[in-house]
């Protein structure tokens, strides 16, 4: 595979992650360079894999802890970042309603 084709491939893709450590010279084995590309596409599942875990498993704890929420804040929860919502995990047994979870998310 040509070297610029598999960097306009990453580009496309979203995968600029992937022509880090490319190799030197006009040509990819194509092998490698569909391995990369899916190895990406693996990490990136993953990553999102965990970050859906977190949000349901922190809107089940709210719903336990607070009852029920509102749409607007599952809409929120959708929104926050990992990093917000690491922060929440962390301050979960401090919340007692939902302006504390806004507070932190935003």
């Amino acid at each position: 595979m040509n070297r610029d084709n598999f960097i306009y491939a990453a580009i496309i893709t979203g995968s600029l992650d992937l022509i880090r450590d490319l190799p030197e010279g006009d040509e990819i084995d194509m092998c490698e360079g569909m391995e990369r590309m899916a190895e990406g596409f693996r990490n990136e599942g993953r990553s999102e894999g965990k970050l859906e875990e977190k949000r349901s498993t922190l809107k089940e704890q709210l719903e336990i802890k607070l009852g029920t929420i509102s749409n607007n804040l599952e809409l929120q929860l959708t929104n926050a970042t990992l990093e917000k919502l690491n922060i929440l995990t962390r301050n979960i047994f401090n919340i007692t309603n939902e302006e504390d979870v806004l507070k932190i998310i935003n």
